[in-house]
């Protein structure tokens, strides 16, 4: 059976999407049989793993709302082992349909539940909010993944994020565990960043991933060939993060 991990902070540009695209590319170069998420309507998963998102007539949200299955909504990508629930814009409407459904919050665990053992590890990407499909995303999961960027703000807004998760352990999803907190964009150059990285550890202590994701060229322009890092450039430090993390994540799932 599949582990589900989803990718949230509502905090924007901290690195969900990058995380979500290299990492999951990275569990299925080590041969994990992976399925990435878009459950984000600016659908930049999407179109950085190599899909149009004006394409997709078929994405998670029509799995959500009842107009689809989901094996009629994955697609494949150009890696092996890799495969994608896209996303499009629609998505923005799904909040506002679900609102009046019946166990609405259940809507994407009942969805992703339908191919759990067909995948060793199914990531999703969450969009920048606290929303219902966030809580859905929250809900369905096994585990949640924080990226929180080595910048001026980093513990912004994080109280709220685990106050959001501790509400759906105790409402929702008890099992929901915090898989690890992940520095993203560290730059050895600046103090700062040097810094936050000595603040994040002492506030989570053994929560936080040993790897540390740096700012990197690669990591940044990879999306615009609709390819991850991997792929694009596999010696660069960014590519080289990912498969580092992929591993720190495989390991723990064997103790």
């Amino acid at each position: 059976m599949g582990k589900i991990i989803a990718l949230a902070n509502q905090k924007g540009g901290v690195g969900k999407t990058t995380t979500a695209m290299n990492l999951a590319a990275s569990m299925a170069v080590l041969e994990f049989k992976t399925l990435v998420v878009d459950a984000d309507p600016q659908a930049n998963t999407t179109s950085g793993l190599g899909h149009n998102p004006k394409e997709i007539h078929k994405s998670i949200y029509e799995c959500m709302v009842g107009q689809a299955q989901i094996s009629d909504c994955i697609v494949a990508t150009d890696i092996a082992h890799l495969d994608l629930l896209p996303s499009h814009i629609n998505l923005v409407g799904a909040e506002v349909e679900m609102v009046s459904l019946n166990q609405r919050e259940e809507k994407m665990r009942k969805v992703l539940a339908k191919v759990k053992d067909n995948y060793d590890f199914i990531f999703i990407d969450c969009a920048p909010s606290l929303g219902l499909i966030t809580v859905n995303a929250l809900t369905a999961s096994d585990s949640v993944i924080i990226p929180v960027q080595c910048e001026y703000f980093a513990l912004e807004g994080l109280g709220k994020l685990l106050n959001t998760i501790t509400i759906i352990q105790k409402r929702l999803n008890s099992a929901l565990e915090i898989e690890g907190v992940l520095l993203t964009m560290y730059d050895v150059r600046l103090r700062l960043s040097n810094q936050v990285v000595e603040e994040v550890q002492k506030h989570f202590k053994n929560m936080v991933f040993k790897t540390i994701i740096p700012r990197n060229v690669r990591l940044s322009e990879s999306p615009s060939f609709g390819v991850p890092a991997i792929v694009h450039d596999a010696e660069s430090k960014g590519a080289l993060a990912y498969l580092s993390l992929a591993k720190e994540i495989a390991d723990n799932q064997k103790k």
